[in-house]
């Protein structure tokens, strides 16, 4: 082992805390960024193309492909507590404790990205379903060890609320980036390696090396993170009541943390939102508007103002605190998309109201991830254990558990719905495919906004204690062994 590593086990075992930097580089808060652009590039794409792939150039039924969705979303989810419990165990070395896990499961991701987007055309519907089932199986496990050390490394890089803020709006800004490249570039791409996408013979090669060359990219994103950002924050350890920490005392860190709990059920709603919001959009373009070429130029307007809107999240959140300024950008897209839904159908006005709900969740989700590190910390304070990857892999839960039931909403209507693979569709279709695309999300972020306003209650001026005593070595009296 080497002098540094031992030092800094050493420091992760000591009773003292020396004092922690206040203020991260510049190249710290943007390197930090580029992990969720790198995420995106592969996490998107299975969120945005892989219902379109599977239902249109594999011809697997709209229902199962509902089905393979949802039961690998809920086995992901499960899936998180025990990615998060191996990385909790874990020592830090001399690259830090979350940065080389991160590193290494990026590569790994990458492969079974490109892995899924491929379907070998000599098996039957059934075999193919398995593969389906499978494959995003096995990225769903790779992918938690992916994202679970990225998104914990923020609470370990500083714990001044402002410099926390300027992390989610880098981090959010990486992931809109992603979305934004993907969403402009992937389906143009696709078209350059095949000659037809609607032609299921040939456009299996185009989404193949579409995914092949986003992968790439999203490696080297990781990359940057991996180089770039540093864990600056010396823990605590509470030795004793960790190393006796058993399930029971897992459930507790999770149980008795009310800012996580409310931040988790938010999530179901906005992430389902979202998430829908980007399964549907290929398919509302091709038939609702008649023109797939419409879902690079939507994708690019929308996510080009969204970027521009996270900009302001550190602004936001000094002037109104993370609660009213998540509930503010929750009811302004609940209201943008509920008024898509009621209006005709029309390409400018579509692209209007898609383009503010859109940017207002991207600011609610951005401000999210600093919500989930001061929770990080509050469970820490709270309980005297600091479990960075359960606290998160909780949150994670509730993630992957509203991607699966995006995932429900979006094939499960086309299926309904009577949808046809590359066919003309009726008018309940493209009805349903309008709700999935508008109506579900504005209904899904008023209920959000609703669960933070009654719910979440870790005020700024509370934090700030949590973080002033946890600096200093002090928890909440009558806590701690």
């Amino acid at each position: 082992m080497s002098e540094l590593e031992s030092s800094i086990n050493e420091l992760n075992n000591t009773d003292t805390t020396p004092s922690a930097p206040t203020k991260l580089k510049l190249k710290e808060k943007v390197g930090y960024g580029f992990g969720d652009l790198g995420n995106g590039f592969m996490f998107d794409l299975g969120q945005a193309y892989l219902t379109k792939f599977w239902i249109d150039i594999c011809l697997i039924p709209a229902q199962a492909v509902a089905g393979i969705f949802a039961f690998t979303k809920i086995f992901d989810a499960f899936m998180d507590p025990v990615a998060g419990a191996v990385i909790d165990k874990r020592k830090a070395g001399p690259r830090g404790k979350f940065r080389p896990v991160m590193m290494i499961s990026s590569i790994i991701l990458a492969i079974l990205t490109v892995v899924t987007f491929t379907m070998p055309s000599d098996l039957t519907l059934t075999h193919k379903i398995l593969f389906a089932y499978i494959a995003y199986m096995a990225w769903g496990l790779v992918y938690s060890f992916t994202n679970i050390p990225y998104a914990t490394l923020a609470s370990v890089m500083t714990r001044d609320s402002e410099e926390r803020a300027q992390l989610a709006t880098s981090r959010q800004a990486g992931s809109i980036g992603a979305q934004l490249i993907t969403g402009i570039c992937f389906i143009p791409v696709v078209l350059i390696f095949c000659e037809d996408i609607t032609n299921p013979q040939t456009a299996g090669r185009g989404f193949l090396w579409a995914a092949a060359i986003m992968s790439i990219v999203g490696v080297l994103g990781f990359a940057v993170t991996y180089f770039t950002a540093k864990e600056h924050v010396p823990v605590i350890r509470n030795t004793k009541k960790e190393q006796k920490a058993g399930a029971g005392d897992y459930f507790k860190i999770i149980f008795t943390n009310k800012p996580l709990l409310a931040i988790i059920i938010m999530t179901l709603f906005t992430i389902s939102a979202m998430n829908t919001n980007m399964m549907m959009m290929i398919f509302f373009a091709q038939y609702n508007l008649g023109q797939i070429g419409y879902q690079p130029v939507i994708n690019g307007i929308m996510m080009g103002a969204a970027v521009v809107g996270i900009m302001f999240i550190p602004k936001l959140v000094g002037r109104f605190g993370k609660k009213n300024a998540t509930i503010g950008g929750l009811l302004i897209g609940s209201a943008a998309n509920l008024l898509n839904f009621a209006i005709p159908t029309n390409l400018y006005s579509f692209i209007v109201l898609v383009s503010i709900g859109y940017t207002a969740l991207a600011i609610s989700n951005g401000i999210t991830w600093a919500m989930v590190s001061d929770a990080i910390d509050f469970g820490e304070w709270k309980n005297g254990m600091r479990k960075e990857g359960i606290t998160y892999a909780a949150f994670n839960f509730s993630r992957k558990i509203s991607q699966a039931l995006a995932a429900i909403v979006s094939a499960g209507i086309l299926g309904i719905t009577g949808y046809i693979a590359n066919g003309i569709q009726n008018a309940s279709t493209l009805l349903g495919i309008k709700a999935a695309m508008t109506l579900y999300p504005g209904m899904a972020l008023a209920f959000a906004a609703l669960v933070m306003f009654a719910f979440y209650s870790l005020s700024e001026r509370k934090f700030a204690k949590v973080a002033d005593d946890l600096t200093h070595g002090r928890w909440e009296k009558g806590k701690i062994e």
